[in-house]
């Protein structure tokens, strides 16, 4: 066996034992060796390239998509490969993770627009934050950084036990989040309501407004730190409120005895999403470094490079 073929037996291997895992939990994983080797390696081979452009110097990839479209479960499938074929320290973590407390968002609420309250939107993350570690994990440190951890179960931040430790710097870092690429919108595009959350709870438009500010300016700052953008494009909003749905039942099955939404909070909760998910939709169509199709059963479709 050749040193090639032996590389992708392991990452055969160990690919097919974490969908295994997954599947427990959710739908199955159709053509799941078609998929390796017509999307999962091409992607993994074009990480590698930016990073040896890079000088191989810590990159970060950025990894875009709707609600529920798979952006956990692929990211940690590009681990498994990046670091068994390349041999790359790969460490990830979402933008989920940096949602600002109970407490802060309800302070939010109070004095800029009770819609703040529910986490999601650009303005609910905490920013200042979440610059500072993407900044440092492109430098060299002497002391562990410690990355917060978001249980969406309970509706807050984890206690400090509970945040990863990143002792050394990584060579990728792959930042995923459902707005992660996200771009304003003019002032005049925020005119007409876009649901009936927008149309009855955000009438003086404090809130559109407010996150829109928040992407022009905090958020510009966090994204222009990513040097690789993959964008996973979802079939329609639709589809979005679907996979909702099904993450949620996958977080009753890990979350014993917790709480979580109910269908008809889940089909309210994904409205605070649709402006901004409806603009990526266009927007990274053109301008993601990677973009990829997905069908309606989750399936990579197609790839293009841009």
């Amino acid at each position: 066996m050749t040193e090639e073929n032996l590389i992708f037996s392991k990452i055969k291997k160990k690919y097919l034992n974490f969908l295994r895992k997954q599947e427990v939990l959710g739908q199955p994983f159709y053509d799941k060796l078609g998929q390796l080797k017509n999307f999962y390696i091409p992607i993994c081979n074009s990480i590698y390239k930016k990073f040896t452009k890079n000088k191989k110097k810590t990159i970060i990839v950025g990894l875009s998509g709707g609600q529920g479209s798979g952006k956990t479960t692929i990211t940690q499938i590009l681990k498994i490969i990046i670091g068994i074929k390349y041999n790359l320290d790969v460490i990830s973590f979402s933008i989920d993770d940096y949602y600002k407390t109970q407490k802060e968002r309800l302070e939010m609420s109070k004095k800029v627009s009770k819609l703040f309250r529910t986490r999601g939107v650009p303005g609910t993350h905490d920013t200042s934050l979440l610059f500072k570690h993407l900044k440092t994990l492109k430098k060299d440190f002497s002391k562990p950084i410690l990355i917060p951890t978001f249980d969406k179960s309970t509706d807050d931040r984890n206690k400090k036990n509970k945040w990863k430790k990143i002792k050394k710097k990584p060579d990728v870092v792959i930042f995923e989040g459902w707005c992660v690429g996200a771009k304003p919108q003019k002032l005049k595009n925020l005119k007409k309501p876009i649901n009936v959350l927008e149309n009855k709870e955000d009438k003086n438009l404090t809130w559109r407004k407010k996150v829109n500010n928040e992407l022009r300016l905090k958020y510009k700052k966090i994204f222009n730190k990513i040097d690789l953008l993959i964008y996973l494009k979802v079939p329609s909003f639709n589809s979005v409120i679907k996979w909702r749905l099904l993450q949620e039942k996958k977080l009753k099955k890990k979350s014993k005895g917790k709480k979580i939404m109910s269908n008809i909070q889940v089909k309210k909760f994904v409205m605070y999403y649709e402006r901004v998910t409806k603009d990526m939709f266009l927007d990274l169509k053109r301008n993601a470094d990677i973009l990829i199709h997905l069908d309606k059963k989750h399936k990579l479709k197609n790839l293009k490079t841009n």
